[in-house]
């Protein structure tokens, strides 16, 4: 609740409990048990830094949080809290609030690309071995260099591809890329995808700026749906941690502002921290060291202090810690720990304190005026104006009806040209070069194989020609041959007979021998001539038929 320039959170013994607005991007932490009433101390911080005129970012792991944005209610419970703190007739009223989803399922999608990613951080979400993580790094470096846009999952595969396949082009200027690592990073895209993580990579991409909007004098609340998130800690943890350094990067110095510029609150802090590697750690404790200086608060919300590194944890100044159980040796150091970040307060003892509190109590300790840590109260946290728990479908269908143009279209993906569609069309020249010269050569093929089939027909060709002519040749001597033996033969037969028959007196007495001599001749030329013509015929037959 914020009341005359103060931040007014939870009531003690000795009066209101205040956050000082000047050190609230100081950090910060609310720590306790499941069902202590973590959830509703950070909705009371969150709606009070509203009321001061400064946005909020928070992860709604459960929907609780999606309340925020409607009118609160009169409770018994509330009307007794009132009682109690001195309140009268309380105000109840929502705060501005623009809904966001990494899926694009409850709220409007909060993308980013590849490329703002970085390599670093997506080792980090691929879970990658420090080779593979080299690997990775030279691919981006490969892709800066060739002027090549990273804006999706399916670019970064393609790009992954185009080194893979050109390694002995690259190893001289950026050093060994194993195939093996290719492939391994290639799994991990897979892997990324099937779990849903590729509907974060895209555009347009979110501008962190739009988390600084503020509505009515309000500041706006821009609630994360991070139910289905939470299933994939590595993405979640990742997507915060991309979300503050995105910030850190641009946002300006501003030192101590009065108020700050932006608050976050990160529920399941631990998920930040389980498997994350000591050089993203340090890398987390410097955001979080230096963030402040740019206006930015942090608030962790989690189970026990000891879920946050040392070096973290104690940058965290203004705290709510709710009640820890002690059932085991391992509790009971958890709630030591967490009693020796407190100063003492000598009316109670921190760590029995710490076991003892109820529901909705707290012990608090926030920074003065001067930055140092007030003495540990315990109080009860205030109430929330807004209301308390989930809101229904159509409220939250309401509430995004309701947001900026400029915020609705983050809701229609734009995929623009970048290195898939660049490499993509390279590869399609390069398979076009292929198959031209596919082609090429099995036309030159085909042509020698013409020019060879039509060399063997023309030798083929002349072999019959050859063939034929001597045939021909054959044929003209054979019957010519014929004709010759045929009138040879005749006409020494008809000679033969004509003679025979002039000697034994067949013919007349009274012819005359020159009468008998031309009788002789005609019957010889008439017999050459009938026999020869029938020895012709039957040779020539012979011949054509052989």
């Amino acid at each position: 609740m914020y009341l005359d320039n103060k931040l007014y959170v939870a009531h003690s013994a000795n009066g209101p409990q205040c956050l000082t607005g000047k050190m609230c991007n100081r950090h910060g932490l609310i720590a306790g048990a499941t069902g202590t009433g973590k959830t509703v101390s950070l909705q009371v911080l969150a709606e009070t830094f509203s009321q001061a005129g400064v946005p909020c970012f928070m992860a709604d792991m459960k929907g609780d949080l999606s309340g925020i944005s409607q009118k609160g209610q009169m409770t018994s419970f509330i009307e007794k809290r009132c009682q109690e703190f001195g309140i009268q007739s309380p105000e109840f009223q929502p705060c501005p609030v623009r809904f966001y989803d990494v899926f694009g399922e409850q709220g409007f999608p909060m993308r980013t690309t590849i490329s703002s990613m970085g390599p670093q951080l997506l080792a980090r979400l691929m879970d990658l071995n420090e080779t593979q993580a080299g690997v990775l790094n030279i691919v981006f470096r490969i892709a800066a260099d060739k002027q090549l846009l990273l804006i999706d999952l399916k670019d970064l595969r393609l790009m992954l591809d185009f080194v893979g396949k050109n390694t002995g082009l690259f190893t001289t200027s950026y050093g060994n890329v194993s195939t093996a690592s290719i492939g391994a990073i290639q799994r991990s895209i897979l892997a990324i995808e099937s779990e849903g993580g590729d509907k974060f990579f895209g555009e347009p991409a979110f501008d962190v700026s739009d988390l600084l909007d503020t509505e009515g004098g309000k500041g706006v609340m821009s609630v994360l749906a991070a139910d289905r998130l939470m299933l994939n800690p590595r993405l979640y943890s990742t997507f915060l941690m991309w979300l503050m350094t995105e910030l850190y990067d641009r946002l300006p110095e501003v030192g101590d502002p009065d108020l700050p510029k932006l608050v976050f609150f990160f529920d399941e802090a631990h998920m930040l921290f389980d498997g994350t590697s000591k050089a993203l750690v340090d890398k987390l404790e410097q955001v979080i060291r230096l963030i402040r200086s740019k206006g930015v608060g942090i608030y962790f919300i989690t189970q026990s202090p000891t879920d946050i590194p040392d070096t973290i944890l104690a940058q965290l100044s203004n705290r709510v810690q709710h009640a820890l159980r002690a059932f085991t040796p391992k509790d009971q150091k958890d709630v030591r720990a967490a009693a020796d970040t407190f100063r003492a307060n000598p009316d109670f003892q921190t760590a029995e304190a710490i076991m003892n509190l109820e529901t909705g109590e707290a012990l608090v300790s926030f920074l003065d005026e001067k930055g140092a840590p007030s003495v540990v109260e315990r109080a009860r946290m205030l109430f929330p104006l807004s209301q308390i728990g989930a809101v229904t479908e159509g409220q939250r269908i309401d509430v995004q009806n309701a947001a900026p143009a400029r915020i609705k279209a983050y809701a229609q993906a734009v995929d623009s040209e970048s290195a898939y569609e660049t490499l993509s069309a390279q590869n399609a020249e390069e398979a076009a070069a292929k198959e031209a010269e596919r082609q090429a050569k099995e036309e030159a093929k085909a042509q020698k194989e013409a020019e060879k089939e039509a060399a063997r027909q023309a030798k083929e060709q002349a072999k019959a020609e050859r063939e034929s002519q001597k045939k021909s040749s054959w044929w003209k001597k054979g019957i010519i041959g014929a004709i010759i033996s045929a009138i040879l033969g005749t006409l020494t037969r008809s000679i033969g007979t004509t003679v025979s028959d002039a000697v034994t007196g067949k013919k007349s007495k009274s012819t005359s021998k020159k009468s008998a001599g031309t009788d002789i001749l005609g019957k010889v030329t008439k017999n050459v001539t009938t026999t020869a013509t029938r020895k012709i015929s039957e040779e020539v037959l012979k011949n054509i038929f052989k």
